[in-house]
């Protein structure tokens, strides 16, 4: 076969699994969004059709043929066709490992079992989850064995969601975190507390509907290519670099709930609207880890969105939002309570100075599941053991214990330290940004260009050109955890007066 003719069906290849994924990702934004609640037996059908078919173009003996033949003449190809040969022929050895049946059956049980665990959730029932849990953990440690025989199976769930990342790496980094953190986490506990009364007042949904397009304007996040619904559990989901959609929900008692999570995923979006256009419909779009994904949408919800310029420049417009509730605070009060330390039940609602330990709980929750030492049965009672132990905080039920993430009923075991990852990856970016660009002046004016023209330049283009590794290298060095902890030591010491 000639070479453009080899490449000519290369190029065809990721197209069609492009359909596929358009397809697919299309049936669960329905099947969260505006779906009828009992309509999940026709969607688990189409969806384990739709992917034992993906399987069957992906794994056909001809595209084996087909990437090998690209793979010998490598020095002919650009970097990026070889990085789009280099992906797809991973994605080829690991997907022919799994039996079709079973690939069938897990797309299906996905869709099964995240069905059951919003009405667990709901009704604060783990026993009616278990069996479903159970059944995902047994698969998923399976899927590990296709992926990677050669590791330990969590350790080939991490690789699938951070590359290069396992067990060792994150108990040193984790160590880092807990010895740095903890200390300065108890030194707080014993200081005046911040009030933050007036977020928890009344503040209707269709009022935070208004404040969240508003928030979409502040990100620079063009409504013709970004739209915002509503879910259980917030997410981002990307169709291409011209249509992403991000989803929040919202608690009438705490407006800064729905206010960071349309923040953090609009960080999500950011990244991949501002991915090339000529690595769309390829294996190279989209983000390239789960970790340097969360270093995107933290920065901008912790970094930017929790900072004292960033507050300053939309305060003003917020207190229009909410008159009655916002009367009489200042910018200052918004900013000290917004970064109010308190250990707390809710990963998605916790403070940027104690979120690493909800990650932390999960990460040892996973890493004794796929050991053998935890089963599934027992995951309340570790979670509540560890929230004490971590958080010193008392479980009350399940619904804000172990049922709280929607990422296990997703299949996502390994996805969880991404978060801790990705925020120190981003106090990293941060350092290295404001030494290149001035940051804080344009912020503190409700402008984000200079901040997005960075992270564009640095990260957002690249998808999955480059490797995790080299997208950090190359933005801001060899990764360094300490970057993290000095910033949150001196961010939160100067709030506190220690």
């Amino acid at each position: 076969m000639e070479l453009n003719q080899a490449i000519s069906r290369l190029m065809e290849l990721q197209k069609k699994l492009y359909a596929y994924h358009y397809a697919e990702s299309s049936i669960y934004l329905d099947s969260v969004t505006v779906a009828p609640r009992e309509t999940g037996a026709g969607r688990s059908v189409a969806l384990g059709v739709l992917a034992g078919e993906r399987q069957k173009i992906l794994t056909a003996p001809e595209n084996g043929e087909l990437l090998a033949e690209l793979a010998e003449h490598r020095q002919e190809l650009t970097f990026e066709q070889n990085r789009m040969v280099e992906e797809l022929k991973r994605d080829f050895d690991q997907i022919s490992r799994i039996p079709a049946d079973e690939y069938i059956a897990y797309a299906m049980l996905v869709n099964d079992a995240e069905a059951v665990w919003h009405k667990a959730k709901e009704q604060d029932d783990f026993e009616m989850f278990c069996p479903w849990l159970e059944k995902l953990a047994a698969a998923n440690l399976k899927l590990a064995g296709y992926y990677d025989a050669s590791k330990a199976p969590y350790d080939a769930l991490l690789n699938e969601y951070e590359r290069g990342v396992d067990m060792a790496y994150l108990d040193r980094f984790f160590k880092t975190i807990r010895d740095r953190l903890v200390p300065l986490i108890h030194a707080i506990g014993e200081k005046p507390q911040v009030d933050d009364s007036f977020l928890h007042k009344h503040y209707p949904a269709e009022a935070q509907r208004r404040f969240s397009d508003y928030l979409m304007e502040v990100l620079k996040l063009d409504r013709g290519h970004a739209g915002i619904g509503e879910t259980e559990h917030p997410f981002t989901l990307e169709f291409y670099n011209g249509d992403v959609r991000i989803t929040t929900h919202y608690k009438e008692d705490n407006v800064a709930d729905s206010m960071y999570s349309v923040i953090h995923e609009g960080g999500h979006a950011r990244y991949e609207l501002g991915i090339r256009d000529d690595l769309q419909y390829t294996r190279l779009t989209g983000g390239v880890s789960m970790g340097v994904h969360e270093s995107q949408s933290r920065f901008y919800e912790n970094l930017i969105g929790r900072s004292r310029p960033f507050i300053q420049a939309i305060f003003p417009k917020m207190q229009a939002f909410f008159p009655d509730q916002l009367a009489g605070v200042t910018a200052e009060q918004m900013y000290l309570a917004v970064n109010k330390v308190t250990p707390s039940l809710i990963r998605t609602e916790a403070d940027e100075l104690t979120y690493s330990l909800h990650v932390m709980v999960r990460y040892e929750i996973e890493k004794q599941l796929f050991d053998g030492s935890l089963a599934v049965k027992d995951i309340p009672a570790e979670w509540k053991r560890l929230y004490k132990e971590y958080l010193g905080v008392d479980v009350p039920d399940d619904r804000r214990g172990c049922l709280q993430d929607s990422h296990w009923a997703g299949g996502s075991f390994g996805y969880f330290p991404s978060y801790a990852l990705g925020s120190a990856y981003g106090a990293q970016m941060l350092d290295r940004m404001t030494k290149e660009v001035d940051v804080w002046g344009p912020v503190s004016k409700g402008d984000l260009t200079p901040v997005n023209r960075w992270l564009g330049e640095k990260i957002h283009q690249y998808g999955s050109l480059l490797t995790p590794a080299q997208v950090i290298e190359n933005a801001c060095g060899q990764f360094d955890p300490v970057y993290y902890t000095d910033y949150l030591t001196a961010k939160f010491s100067e709030i506190y007066h220690l």
